[in-house]
């Protein structure tokens, strides 16, 4: 496939969202890594389970953010915010940046609705006729 045809095609939307979506469950994953440090000085200290917990989280988004391409990922990714917001049995902490980051993938499900709907509507800068 050559460039020409690569610009007569346009730029893919989703691409750039499932992009989006996966840096967002990466930095999500480094948040929750990040919350070690506030467990173990907090709420009675780190335990097996608190550790296991969000260690095993952190490499779950990872591991999704690799999965980003299928249809149904958007609402894996809501769905394990779920599972965040229930650390609150953890560190009140832990659930806090559950709390934050649903509210982030409630933005995102916002965003990709809008972008199905200029698709639909032929509005996106790529569905535009090239400049005269």
């Amino acid at each position: 496939m050559s460039a020409d045809s690569d610009r007569a095609a346009g730029p893919d939307p989703w691409k750039s969202f499932r992009g989006v979506m996966a840096g967002t469950l990466i930095l999500e994953a480094i948040v929750v890594l990040l919350a070690l440090p506030v467990v173990s000085t907090a709420d009675g200290g780190l335990t097996a389970a608190s550790g296991t917990y969000l260690i095993g989280l952190a490499v779950v988004l990872v591991l999704l953010a690799g999965l980003q391409g299928r249809a149904w990922a958007i609402w894996v990714n809501l769905g394990i915010q779920v599972v965040l917001i229930a650390g609150w049995a953890v560190s009140g902490a832990v659930g806090f940046i559950g709390l934050v980051f649903a509210a982030v993938w409630l933005l995102i499900l916002y965003l990709r609705s809008e972008v199905r709907r200029r698709e639909a509507h032929g509005l996106l800068p790529g569905q535009q006729p090239p400049p005269d």
